[in-house]
This record gives structure tokens, sequence and C-alpha cells, in this order.
């Protein structure tokens, strides 16, 4: 069976020294296309935009603070404790998802407190760009040839040439297109029913969908944490937990709210 053989060049310019990689670049436009997003919400509800930069720097630094701590952490801990400036060199790569998005939630609780705005109302509504953030870093991580599946013989199994010759699931593609169909129920969702609905409904959504979509497709995922060969389930399904339930007892919680003003 021909498989489609996947070597394309992580770099978009590789030029006298200096790399722009297509990660780098999906990364940043997560970011661009999320701050418009924030900005038509804003505008689609009559609120002021005079926050809103001030906004993407705490998610920014957010997500860039958490994902790698989270990386070091949660999937080679050993290593970072004995090499504690390595945790700096973000340039070398290692950022994970659960730590980002515990960064995401520390950012977005310190500039609510600078702004007074409300928390679930503001987490409700950046679930819609997250949604499409986490697609294009999904896609990204594709360009880098990581987040691996595991070998299979299906007939949409792709060879990472840059890795080795053995047919894979395109676990990335997976997660992209599950995020991607987040994202647009999510966008659906609220463009009908953003006059009433109520507080903490459309992150909760955002939480069981994505979280839940991670831990069916970790089964068909190398596992990233050395340390967790021997486990039933990997770390990513350990810590998408927590996440699932969260969203299980915020959606129950926010049923019983008023609708959101």
């Amino acid at each position: 069976m021909d498989y489609l053989v996947w070597n394309i060049n992580p770099n978009i310019i590789d030029i006298f020294g200096i790399q722009i990689r297509w990660y780098g670049a999906l990364f940043a436009a997560s970011f661009l296309l999320g701050s418009q997003l924030m900005e038509w919400i804003y505008r689609n509800e009559g609120r002021s935009l005079k926050h809103i930069d001030r906004l993407f720097i705490f998610l920014i630094a957010g997500t860039l603070i958490g994902a790698r701590l989270g990386h070091c952490l949660f999937y080679d801990p050993q290593y970072y404790w004995q090499n504690p400036l390595k945790i700096l060199a973000i340039w070398e790569g290692g950022l994970a998802s659960h730590g980002g998005a515990i960064g995401v939630l520390t950012g977005l609780y310190l500039y609510q407190r600078r702004t007074a705005e409300n928390y679930l109302w503001l987490l409700d509504r950046l679930a819609i760009p997250a949604a499409l953030a986490a697609c294009l870093i999904r896609i990204g991580n594709l360009f880098n040839s990581e987040i691996l599946g595991i070998p299979s013989s299906v007939p949409w199994a792709i060879i990472f040439e840059r890795v080795d010759t053995l047919p894979r699931h395109p676990a990335q593609l997976y997660e992209a297109l599950s995020y991607a169909v987040i994202f647009v129920g999510l966008l659906l969702i609220y463009r009908r029913t953003a006059d009433k609905l109520k507080n903490g409904i459309l992150f909760s959504c955002f939480l069981i969908s994505v979280f839940s979509a991670r831990f069916l497709i970790e089964f068909v995922k190398t596992k990233q944490a050395a340390y967790a060969s021997d486990l039933s389930i990997s770390t990513g399904q350990w810590l998408s937990v927590p996440f699932i339930l969260i969203g299980v007892v915020l959606l129950v919680l926010s049923l019983k709210r008023p609708t959101a003003k």
C-alpha cells in the first residue's frame, strides 16, 4: 500500500542564519486571529475595546509561560530538575497544551482583577478563539513532524520521513480537525444565543469537547513522557481528566445561573 510521505521543511525562511518556522508563524497567527475575533465579539456586544490590547498581553504571557512550565514539569521533570537553565530555552521546543491552558486561566484572572470584567464572561468568549488557536498549533506540529501517532496500516496513515519510515496515524491532523469542528460549533452557538447565553456555558462546552477529543486521540499517539511508558493511559490523558470533570461541573452550575448580561 502506498502512503503519503511527509517531509516538508519546517522552516518557511532559512537564510543567513535567520529561521522562521511554520510552527512559530501559525502560533503567532493564532493570537492575531484571536485578537480579531475578540474585537468582533466586543463590538457585537457593545463593549469598549479600551483594554483589548492588555488582554492579549496577559494571554500571550500566560500561554507561553504556562505551556513551557507544563512541558518541563509534566513530561520531563527529571531532565529539567538537573538542567534548570534549560527551562528558559523555549527556542529548543517543548510546549504543553495542558500547561498552556493553566497559564491562560491564570493570565486571564490577573487581567480580570485589573479591569473588573466578569471572569466567566471572558472565558466564554475566549473559548472561541482558543479552539481555533489549538487547531493552528496542531497544524504547526504537523509541519514540525512532531506529536506523532503510533504505527498504523490505515489507508490515510502518513510516513513522517524526517522521523522514520513507518506509516503512522496523523494524530496532529486528528486533533486539528477536532478543534476546527469545536471552533465552528462554539461560534455557531455564540452567534445564535449570545443575547441569552448563560455565563459558563461556552467555556464548559469547550473544556468537555476539547479535552475529551484529546483523551480519545491519545490512544493513537506515541507517549510523550518517558516515565509514562508503563502506565495504562498516557500523561496527556491523565491531565485531560481534571479539565473534563471541571467542564461537567461548570456546565451543571452554569445551567442554574441567570442569563448573562
